[in-house]
């Protein structure tokens, strides 16, 4: 390999730094430590692996989160088991008034729920989503939609977030 222009052999000196690989985490705040294949850093909050973003989580990690972005509209998918199972009440009824996500058809723990509140015209006048707990019954997080129509068209919806 030719020289570079710094007269070393391999890349600028500028261009590249090589930690060898270590044995424990950093030890001081803003320092970085390559520990068994991983970029280690620490800064005042603690120790983090750069492969999670620092502290944040990876792509799995972000899938499996109970959120309900993750569920509005089509329940669970990417990042939980199969077999879930979905329960539309009253059942056989043109104008359902709940949709629940359960783990299993065992309906031991819900997963996401739509709850929807009808109008005279039976178009939803509330729709609450909710979701919850690994435990099954623990709400997490509730959106709600308070929706406004001009006949049967919807014009406006307001939304609350808890």
């Amino acid at each position: 390999m030719p020289p570079t222009p710094d007269r070393h052999p391999g890349p600028l000196l500028e261009e590249e730094i090589q930690l060898e690989t270590q044995a424990a985490d950093p030890s001081l705040d803003g320092a970085i430590r390559y520990v068994s294949g991983a970029f280690r850093l620490r800064d005042s909050a603690g120790v983090f692996d750069a492969r999670s973003g620092g502290g944040g989580i990876t792509e799995a990690q972000h899938r499996a989160l109970r959120q309900l972005i993750h569920f509005l509209d089509d329940g669970p998918a990417q990042g939980f088991p199969s077999g879930s199972f979905a329960e539309i009440l009253p059942a056989a009824d043109p104008f359902p008034t709940s949709h629940i996500w359960w783990e299993t058809s065992g309906k031991l723990k819900k997963i996401v729920e739509l709850a929807v509140t009808r109008n005279a015209n039976q178009t939803p006048a509330t729709e609450t989503w909710s979701v919850y707990d690994t435990d099954g019954s623990t709400v997490l997080a509730t959106v709600a939609d308070a929706i406004v129509y001009s006949g049967v068209f919807e014009t406006s919806r307001t939304r609350t977030i808890s």
